[in-house]
């Protein structure tokens, strides 16, 4: 169960990043922001794949051709999907954008299917569907959020989708270097996606608003740990994607919601719903059926 351990430490430091993330989004805007996880991040991912090609000995994995559509098609999807999400957290209706965003492991399992063959048992996909509507129960609160809004559901289900994708993409690139070191064909994989994202989004904002590049420099400070945080992630989600359908990562990656419940319990003092137990239970009970079908498959 390596994959489940990878799982759990990128869901972590996920939740650490979103922070910041949000909090950058107020002086640097939605595409700054979304910058900033590439820009500052692609360096530690360098880092780590020098670490990991020094530990083991191995040199440059060759490269297919097939290699860089998935990788491309990986990065590309994933600034859309973060410059939804961060889109998601200004609205009205957050609570009901978020709920839409993580249906993503539903789509996930079947863009999985469609894409890479793999395939899902009928426990497996139980338990996606049972964590997945845990999810959506603890999300849309009475009057947490707002009304439901067209423009908040569109947003929420496109930076799903756009999440899924990129999962798909970029378990493909992993897969696709038939490599026997899983952590050099991830580590590998994930420095050569940030760099690709910080190109193609330094190229945008130079064009399109060079006033953001210039904020990103001042806001280095923050910046810095925001991007080491995302590349720290983005290194155990690759390592779990690189051994485990991304579907089951996915699905296993929602008990960051359990991780945000817990802060609101216990560090805010705020009370718990029966709403939000019956989703806490759900999202137990689907995270456990999974792990049990995995260890049984």
């Amino acid at each position: 169960m390596l994959w489940a351990v990878f799982t759990l430490i990128a869901a972590a430091g996920q939740t650490a990043r979103n922070a910041m993330q949000r909090e950058l989004t107020v002086s640097l805007g939605t595409v700054g922001a979304t910058h900033v996880r590439f820009l500052f991040g692609f360096p530690f991912a360098i880092l780590f794949l020098v670490g990991v090609m020094l530990a083991t000995g191995d040199g440059w994995p060759p490269i297919p051709p097939i290699f860089w559509l998935w990788i491309f098609f990986g990065a590309a999807t994933q600034i859309a999907a973060t410059a939804l999400m961060l889109a998601a957290m200004g609205e009205r209706s957050f609570v009901v954008a978020y709920a839409y965003i993580k249906t993503e492991p539903v789509q996930v399992a079947l863009f999985g299917l469609v894409f890479l063959g793999d395939h899902i048992t009928a426990l497996s996909g139980l338990a996606i569907v049972i964590a997945t509507a845990g999810v959506i129960v603890i999300s849309l609160k009475p009057g947490a959020g707002g009304a439901s809004t067209t423009r908040s559901t569109l947003i929420g289900l496109g930076s799903g989708t756009m999440f899924a994708v990129s999962a798909i993409g970029y378990r493909g690139a992993i897969l696709s270097l038939s490599h026997p070191n899983f952590v050099l064909a991830a580590t590998f994989t994930l420095a050569l996606g940030l760099v690709a994202q910080a190109g193609l989004l330094s190229v945008y904002l130079a064009w399109r608003d060079p006033k953001v590049l210039r904020e990103i420099a001042k806001a280095w400070k923050p910046s810095l740990f925001a991007g080491f945080m995302g590349s720290f992630a983005s290194e155990f989600w690759f390592l779990a994607f690189a051994i485990a359908s991304a579907a089951n990562v996915r699905t296993l990656a929602l008990v960051e919601v359990l991780f945000a419940q817990g802060v609101t319990r216990f560090v805010f003092k705020q009370p718990t719903t029966r709403r939000e137990y019956l989703g806490i239970v759900l999202v137990v009970i689907g995270v456990a059926l999974l792990v049990w079908a995995t260890e049984g498959s």
